[in-house]
């Protein structure tokens, strides 16, 4: 089985170290630089050498070796070879796009970690883990919130309000 693992800033070891616990298989390493990021780096770098002086080049492989050193990282830490798979674009799109034949993505949350619910997954998690076309193991990159933290239910929406009743006169 393909195992596809999420290499995402802030979170790629814990979901690293999940991997080895898939079944036996060719394991993928991916990262996606965000195309956002790309462009905002050529601009900022522009901006700061003066007008007339392209920069873009520089600044993208800045971020390329960036990307390499964090997946050899990444295959370090994981103990047995890997496919490396380095990718450019809208985040979300490329990782969904990387699992197409993929059995399994292995993913960390990227959220507030202080508390359960759907706010310790972030955006482009979000979107990956709603529209992956194969099995997901979603991890928390540390250890999960106590069961305290999630929030208590809303008031029953059919039900009203609470009021207390007048006394008699």
């Amino acid at each position: 089985m393909k195992t596809v693992v999420w290499v995402a800033e802030g979170t790629w070891q814990a979901a690293v170290d999940a991997a080895p616990n898939v079944p036996d298989g060719q394991i993928i390493l991916l990262h996606v630089i965000d195309e956002h990021t790309m462009q905002a780096v050529s601009g900022a770098r522009a901006g700061l050498m003066g007008r007339g002086r392209d920069t873009s080049a520089a600044a993208e492989q800045v971020l390329i070796d960036g990307q390499a050193d964090l997946l050899e990282a990444a295959e370090a830490r994981l103990g047995r070879p890997a496919t490396r798979l380095a990718l450019r674009g809208r985040v979300e799109r490329e990782v969904v796009g990387a699992c197409a034949d993929a059995g399994l993505l292995v993913l960390a949350r990227d959220g507030d970690h202080t508390r359960l619910g759907p706010h310790s997954i972030g955006h482009h998690a979000r979107f990956v883990i709603d529209h992956a076309p194969c099995r997901v193991l979603l991890i928390w990159p540390d250890e999960p919130p106590d069961l305290s933290t999630v929030p208590p239910p809303p008031p029953h929406p059919h039900q009203p309000p609470h009021r207390p009743v007048p006394p008699p006169r």
